[in-house]
């Protein structure tokens, strides 16, 4: 009787445990366990829009990026481009088809007003080649561009629309920007994906000023002085407007450097005293004069030597020219140019890119045991003075097939290859039997034919640069035809 009230007792204590701990109490609920899993969280608290902390988080929104995006996205457009291109025979069943047929192809890219009167600045390679421009305003407004002119060398075009009162952005300059300071690249990258004209921001830091990019097979043109930045640059953003923190334009942003194509933060834009600069003498002048030297350095090849020469070699000095004149001989050592450092032609190229015709240049150079300074004064880049038929007959050119590559011991795969020159289109031209025409102007050619192609579609008086092979290595020469 005594175990069986003690068991009672025990059983009744149980119990009244259990039911205690089931019983809801002020900081406790009842939950069915049954539809637990399907009951929704509690909603969020609401925001009081009136209260002095939320004023406070709303205001700090309101970052200096934010403001700066307010005061350069009004003055962003949208580029698109449409081109004709020749479609080449690609098998049998070509030969049913009509011959010289071409295709309708689309580009993008971005550009940003310049003058309130309808001038819009871009890069020259996004409307390179464009029987049609349209311009996208930043309020949805379409409207169809002429082109005024373009660089390809400095890679700035200017477009003009019919409209007024059109957004300027503030612009700044290069000459105090600051290693790892913030900046704002704007444009419109996939634009065709896209449903409104807005532009796309992406935010990072100048990564380094000065940047030279050496030219390539693949890309034929050369930047020069640029600022690098790791703010995401995409393709459609070429053209756009690179912003420092107060919201003024310091650069155009232009290339990326990408196994892939897209964005891995290396990005570099145009000092946007190089696109005003440029930008000015084409409205001016509908063309670029470009400021000549009348010396040749040592390229590519002579990159590495660097820290054992002190600067760049020069190889050559044209008679009567600018260099001639100020006392410049061949073979001495050039270690600066208006106060920069000379470490390779890379640097020398970036000093020449921002020389007007008649412009001063003064350089210092070691000749033996001996340094000099000297003052050159630019003169017009000499134009040659054969016709281009006459230029074309004087140059023996081969399409570069596998075959001639490995015969001749090429690097690159495609292009044109001068078999045979005369001595007047060497002096004229300053190129040579062996090398490798890949390009002209930022154009890529893989022809004899399109090399003829491009230059019988030149004007009169317009400069242009050809980018060849030589010994393994990409080099180039400014020309001008009358």
């Amino acid at each position: 009787m005594t175990e069986l009230r003690f068991s009672r007792r025990i059983g009744r204590l149980l119990a009244f445990l259990a039911l205690s701990s089931c019983t809801p109490g002020p900081e406790s609920s009842i939950v069915d366990t049954a539809s637990a899993s399907q009951a929704s969280p509690p909603p969020p608290p609401s925001i009081e829009r009136g209260s002095a902390a939320t004023a406070n988080l709303l205001q700090s929104r309101q970052t200096g990026i934010v403001e700066a995006v307010s005061r350069v996205a009004p003055s962003v457009v949208s580029i698109h481009v449409q081109a004709r291109r020749q479609i080449e025979s690609q098998g049998f069943w070509d030969f049913f088809v009509p011959r010289n047929r071409q295709e309708l192809i689309d580009g993008f890219g971005t550009g940003f007003v310049l003058r309130s009167s309808g001038i819009i600045v871009t890069n020259q390679h996004v409307v390179a080649g464009a029987d049609r421009i349209t311009v996208s305003l930043a309020n949805g407004d379409e409207m169809e561009a002429s082109l005024l002119g373009a660089d390809p060398t400095t890679d700035v075009a200017v477009l003009r629309v019919e409209a007024s009162d059109l957004a300027v952005p503030p612009i700044g300059r290069t000459t105090d920007l600051l290693i790892g300071e913030w900046v704002i690249a704007l444009g419109n990258p996939y634009t065709y994906l896209l449903g409104n004209a807005d532009p796309t921001v992406t935010a990072g830091v100048v990564s380094a000023i000065g940047r030279n990019i050496l030219p390539t097979r693949q890309q034929t043109g050369l930047y020069l002085d640029m600022i690098q930045t790791d703010a995401a640059i995409n393709p459609g953003n070429s053209g756009g407007p690179l912003s420092n923190a107060l919201g003024e334009v310091v650069g155009m942003n232009s290339s990326i450097l990408s196994s892939t194509g897209s964005s891995v933060g290396l990005g570099f834009a145009i000092p946007i005293e190089r696109v005003l600069r440029v930008a000015d003498e084409i409205i001016r002048t509908g063309s670029v004069r470009r400021a000549w030297v009348g010396l040749e350095v040592t390229g590519a090849e002579a990159m590495r030597d660097w820290k054992s020469s002190g600067g760049v070699a020069v190889s050559r000095v044209a008679p009567g020219g600018p260099a001639a004149k100020a006392g410049i001989p061949e073979g001495a050592i050039l270690t600066e140019a208006n106060g920069r450092p000379l470490r390779n032609f890379l640097d020398w190229e970036a000093v020449k890119l921002d020389l007007g015709v008649g412009d001063a240049i003064t350089v210092r150079l070691r000749e033996g045991n001996r340094t000099l300074s000297r003052r050159i004064v630019t003169g017009d880049l000499p134009t040659v003075t054969a016709t281009r038929v006459n230029v074309l007959s004087g140059v023996d050119l081969v399409t570069v097939t596998p075959a001639v590559q490995s015969e001749r011991g090429l690097r690159s795969e495609r292009g044109a290859l001068i078999v045979g020159i005369t001595a007047e289109v060497q002096r004229q031209t300053s190129l040579q039997s062996g090398d490798v025409i890949i390009g002209i102007d930022r154009t890529p050619v893989t022809s004899a034919q399109e090399v003829a192609e491009v230059i019988n579609s030149m004007r009169a008086r317009v400069t242009f640069r050809v980018y060849f092979e030589r010994n393994g290595q990409v080099g180039f020469t400014d020309l001008a035809f009358r």
